[in-house]
Formats: C-alpha cells, structure tokens, sequence
C-alpha cells in the first residue's frame, strides 16, 4: 500500500469489547452488554476511519491480548499490525508504545477509539504538522483531556504519573511540554463518548 505519510504511523489504543471491562461509566444507563456493543461499534468506526485515510501504517495497539477475537478479525478485515499493550497503567502503556515505534518510525500519532468527532481532515493536519515542524501534537477534549498525541521522540514525562480520566491531564500535558521545551502544535478540540450525554450527541450524529 502507498502512503502519504509511510515514515510515519497511527497507534490506535483499543480495550478488547468486554462486557463489565469498558465503557463502565455508561453504566447503568447501558447494560454491560450494550456497553459492550458500543465500545465495539466505537472501535470499528475509528478502525474504518484510518484505514479509509490511507496515511501512514496503521497499528492497532490491543488491552489484554491481541488473541481476542475482535482483534484477530480486525487484523483481517482492515490493513493494520496488531501490537500488545504493556505497563501496569495507561501512561506506562503508551510511553512503551511510542518508544518502542520511534525507534522503527520518524514520528508516531496515537489515538483512542471512542473519538466520533476525529476525522481524516485531523488525522492529516496532525502528521502534516509532526512531519513538518513540530516535536509534538495534540487534539485536545471537552473533558479536559486528549484525544491525540504526537511526538518525534519518546518523552516519558508526559505520561509518568498523569492522573488519567481526570480534567487536569490536558493541562498537566500542556506544562510538561513546554518543560520539555517541546515544540508542539494543538489542534481543534475534539469530544469522546464517556457520559450518557456523549452517547446522545454520538447518536444524534449518527442518525
């Protein structure tokens, strides 16, 4: 496959769609089940989204193991590496991701996969801007977090000791970079599906 973008690559973090194990804050307005259902439609949305882009590589980065079967039919439905998470938190996951993929890429995007509102047109403005002048990138969210980041090179104080799924990461994110001395570029603000208000606004687009 040709790329726009092939020295660079897309890390799309995914929890395997578990009932009881993801989108447990939609609950009890779903099921676990439906939560469960969500999470999977989330995922192959996001999936279809990069693979449609045809920008970079595409890794799909799997929590607990790339052996569930959401994770080996995406490998075969979609153009994409399966890769494992690994670290006892989320910060010490993708700090392992981007360190291990920068030492094989120029630069590396990772995302999540209950982003509605992220589209190609932001993939693209994200690895136009790492590729071109940029240490960093980052989409933030509504919430107080981020939806995107984007580095050149590992950088593990922007991941050690975050307090996750709090509103204070995106501004904790924001004083380590500039720590750092890191040259970064924000993009638009993005919203993900958390609340039982994200999940009318997600159906509400969808419909």
């Amino acid at each position: 496959m040709t790329y726009a973008y092939p020295d660079s690559v897309l890390m799309i973090f995914c929890k395997a769609p578990e009932p009881g194990r993801v989108k447990t804050r939609l609950m009890p307005e779903l099921t676990a089940e439906q939560a469960a259902e969500l999470h999977q439609e989330l995922s192959i949305r996001t999936l279809e989204l990069a693979a449609r882009s045809s920008l970079c590589p595409i890794q799909l980065w799997c929590a607990p193991s790339t052996g569930h079967p959401f994770f080996t039919e995406a490998a075969a439905a979609y153009p994409l590496r399966l890769k494992q998470q690994r670290g006892r938190d989320l910060g010490e996951r993708m700090h392992r991701a981007f360190r291990s993929e920068l030492a094989r890429y120029a630069n590396a995007l990772l995302i999540g996969c209950d982003c509605p509102s992220l589209t190609a047109a932001d993939l693209a403005e994200a690895l136009e801007a790492i590729n071109r002048d940029c240490d960093a990138v980052l989409s933030p969210a509504e919430d107080g977090g981020y939806v995107l980041i984007g580095l050149i090179r590992p950088c593990p104080e922007l991941f050690d000791a975050m307090p996750w799924g709090t509103a204070q990461v995106l501004e904790q994110t924001r004083t380590r970079i500039r720590r750092n001395h890191l040259r970064c570029r924000e993009l638009k603000e993005q919203w993900d599906v958390d609340t039982a208000e994200d999940l009318l606004r997600f159906r509400k687009q969808t419909a």
